[in-house]
């Protein structure tokens, strides 16, 4: 009967428990993976006892009083804690949210945090992006216009015209959708671009003031880049802003099927 493991050095073990103190009354349990690169041991989910009251709102305040007052050993990204830089994305709970959005309160039971899903990790909640910025890279999200003007003129654009871009500059590449996706985690690798280099990829595609939009259009034309996309909506479900990727997706395909 054949047999289907993890490897050994892949199984995550029981880990530590850091109880409250004596008097709280208020108690969440938040359990944390942990791993680190240095001591060559599994993956362990630790669990910390945190007091309620005397913790912010937040998913990252709990983090943020882990490590600054109870295990400095935790690592994990943060900046802004204002949902716009999107450093905090990581896996709570079963889905993909910004940990300074996320209200523990919000959370029946116990508080579970891991790294963004079906990415390498570098220690503990840092998943390594390095993939994921090369392919945004790839789709060269900037202006392409050589049309001349002068020196003290500017590129406009229709009222009109901007508002098609509502719903795609927002995105604060935060890898919460394309690590949801399924497609990603199979050809991520493979050169499927996922959907957040696909939405900026679009962004630019509908910016009147472009002028690229065929060369685009053919660079995007593989059987991996774009049509690994099976519109599973994972994405558009996760994604922190609010933003559809799936649909600046369909309609990426829908513009080269014109094309021809």
């Amino acid at each position: 009967m054949a047999e289907f493991r993890l490897p050994a050095n892949s199984r995550i073990l029981a880990g530590n428990t850091f109880s409250a103190s004596a008097d709280a009354e208020r108690v969440k349990n938040v359990k944390v993976y942990r791993w680190s690169p240095d001591d060559g041991q599994n993956p362990r989910v630790d669990t910390y006892q945190l007091d309620l009251d005397d913790c912010g709102p937040m998913v990252l305040d709990a983090l943020l009083k882990i490590k600054n007052e109870i295990d400095p050993t935790l690592t994990f990204r943060r900046s802004c804690r204002e949902g716009i830089c999107g450093s905090c994305a990581m896996n709570i709970n079963g889905g993909n949210h910004l940990a300074c959005t996320t209200a523990i309160e919000d959370i029946e039971g116990d508080v579970a945090i891991y790294p963004l899903p079906h990415m390498p990790v570098v220690k503990d909640l840092v998943p390594d992006l390095t993939n994921f910025y090369k392919q945004y890279a790839s789709v060269e999200p900037w202006l392409k216009n050589d049309s001349p003007i002068g020196e003290t003129e500017e590129r406009l654009q229709s009222v009109e015209d901007r508002e098609k871009l509502d719903g795609l500059y927002e995105c604060i590449l935060c890898a919460s959708c394309s690590t949801s996706c399924p497609s990603y985690w199979w050809n991520g690798d493979n050169g499927y671009l996922g959907p957040a280099a696909l939405l900026q990829a679009y962004r630019f595609i509908a910016d009147s003031r472009d002028e690229a939009t065929d060369e685009r259009l053919a660079k995007l034309e593989d059987p991996f880049k774009l049509y690994r996309c099976h519109t599973i909506m994972n994405c558009t479900n996760t994604c922190p802003k609010g933003l559809n990727p799936a649909k600046a997706i369909v309609t990426i395909k829908s513009m080269i099927a014109e094309r021809k």
